[in-house]
């Protein structure tokens, strides 16, 4: 999932961001209101985690702006201001879950990726993604090809969920760089080439057909060529 942390506190954010792309997931961060509201409206994003707190504009009045445009992304307020009453203001203003601060990560964790599953307005969210016999599972966090069991690190498992989400088309090496690795610039390495080649080590070895396919000059592109 892709998910936005709207928190003044650099080394809150820098910690929570740390551990949502430990396993998988695309975390951004802003650090005031204004900034963070302008993201959300940009950038389609499964969930928002806002604090309540922030320079610029408060978390309510954020999460308020973006119900008022018909933003229905679901929102996790994480807030110092833990009593009912902060609890019961955070729901009415339109976020969909609350948790105090301090708080334990792989609670906040389970109620992240339970808000990503929720559906969304128009349609279901994705939990699988198929190509050919390649099955890939988001909740899960599991992949399989046929009978066989892959096991993905967490880049990697980024980096396949992009490529199906993106199934049958050329993906470039700019598109991985900004949204697997979150860089906006050539850090001139070799780090796609060496994911990509042990991905494709993972989905095509030992199977007849090759599902990872390299467009030379274009990108990568993921397809079943039986189709």
């Amino acid at each position: 999932m892709r998910i936005l942390i709207i928190e003044d506190d650099a080394e809150a954010a820098a910690y929570l961001a740390k551990g949502l792309k430990e396993v998988g997931h695309v975390a951004d961060h802003a650090s005031d209101g204004e900034s963070g509201l302008e993201m959300a409206l940009d950038v389609a994003y499964d969930v928002l985690i806002v604090d309540r707190m922030l320079p610029k504009r408060d978390g309510l009045s954020v999460i308020e702006a973006l119900r008022a445009q018909s933003n229905q992304t679901p929102v996790l307020i994480l807030s110092a201001l833990g009593q009912v009453d902060d609890r019961v203001k955070g729901l009415k203003a339109g976020s969909d879950d609350y948790l105090p601060k301090p708080y334990a990560f792989t609670e906040l964790l389970a109620r992240v990726e339970a808000l990503g599953r929720r559906p969304k307005a128009g349609g279901e969210v994705a939990t699988t993604y198929q190509v050919g016999e390649l099955i890939l599972d988001r909740m899960a966090h599991s992949c399989r090809r046929g009978d066989k069991e892959i096991t993905l690190q967490p880049r990697e498992f980024r980096l396949l969920e992009y490529l199906m989400q993106h199934a049958g088309q050329v993906v470039t090496r700019t598109m991985l760089l900004e949204n697997v690795w979150e860089y906006h610039f050539d850090p001139q390495t070799n780090v796609i080439d060496v994911h990509i080649s042990r991905l494709r080590g993972k989905i095509d070895k030992d199977f007849d057909r090759p599902l990872l396919h390299t467009i030379r000059g274009a990108g990568y592109s993921i397809r079943d060529m039986a189709d």
